[in-house]
């Protein structure tokens, strides 16, 4: 599971005018199951994703994508983590811990 944590770079005006393009690729996101929950950070100086995924190289791929990236006006963050411990409706994707 990835923790994606997004930075704005410039000031809001600019990202907001690629909100539109930033939630056609969310709904994407959700549609292909990579996405689990989104929104902003408080204060709206960014926002976090939780995503899914087996693969770190791909996830950054789709984070490259994002039309606040390409747009210029954010960066990403982005952790991996195994989540061994969840709420009920997360089960599908509790993880086992990884040996070293």
């Amino acid at each position: 599971m990835f923790v994606l944590e997004l930075t704005y770079t410039e000031p809001i005006e600019r990202v907001e005018a690629l909100i539109e393009d930033h939630v056609a690729w969310l709904d994407a996101g959700f549609a292909d199951g990579v996405f689990l929950a989104s929104g902003r950070k408080n204060p709206r100086d960014g926002g976090v994703i939780l995503a899914v995924g087996d693969d770190r190289a791909e996830v950054e791929r789709l984070a490259a994508a994002d039309p606040f990236v390409t747009g210029g006006v954010c960066v990403y963050r982005i952790t991996e983590f195994a989540a061994t411990k969840t709420a009920p409706a997360l089960a599908p994707y509790r993880e086992a811990p990884r040996q070293p």
